[in-house]
């Protein structure tokens, strides 16, 4: 991982972070494109309409931690990420996923154009 693309992937990541533990999900889709392919652990959606609806149904108190794994830059205006996300309850066990994500360069911005998240045993 370069110093460049894990920068870019922080600060992305950090923002929807944020906006996740607060539980505010037109901020969380704020930080994606508006094609942006989304996959949580239902059916997928596209555009930020569908990822403030999916996490608007996400419980109250709920966080995410993540660790980078991999950082790829197949070209100059997209990052690529592996990640290992732990999101916490309140109320029930953590839950560990594994989220890869395209950063896509929109003007000076990064936001995220494709999101997918694995549950493997």
């Amino acid at each position: 991982m370069t110093d460049t693309e894990g920068q870019i992937l922080h600060t992305v990541l950090d923002r929807w972070k944020a906006a996740v533990d607060a539980h505010d999900p037109k901020r969380v889709a704020s930080y994606f494109t508006d094609d942006a392919i989304f996959q949580g652990l239902r059916p997928y959606s596209v555009g930020p309409g569908g990822v403030a609806e999916y996490y608007d149904a996400q419980p109250i108190g709920m966080t995410a931690a993540y660790t980078i794994l991999e950082t790829r830059r197949p070209a100059d205006d997209l990052v690529l990420g592996y990640m290992s996300v732990d999101f916490s309850f309140t109320s029930r066990p953590t839950l560990t996923v594994y989220l890869c994500v395209m950063a896509r360069q929109v003007g000076d911005d990064w936001l995220i154009s494709h999101y997918q998240v694995s549950r493997l045993p």
